[in-house]
């Protein structure tokens, strides 16, 4: 993991399109800017762990209830 150190104000380029930018500091939070490309996808950690599980529940659900054999009616 690459660790930083920025001031307000001061910016962080990701390859040629993503840059943070330190907007705010205090009370043990950081205010952060992100331009990015509208194709990236820009989520916070736990929103993107939320969407992540829900995402492997539906894929195990989906793969039961196809490994479950269906009665044949008849």
């Amino acid at each position: 993991m690459l660790v930083l150190t920025r001031k307000t104000a001061e910016t962080i380029r990701i390859g040629h399109d993503v840059v943070i930018k330190v907007i705010s500091c205090g009370r043990g939070r950081v205010k952060i800017g992100i331009d990015a490309p509208t194709d990236v996808r820009v989520l916070r950690g736990e929103v993107a762990e939320t969407g992540l599980l829900a995402t492997l529940k539906r894929n195990l659900a989906h793969e039961h209830s196809a490994a479950v054999p269906r009665p044949v009616a008849g």
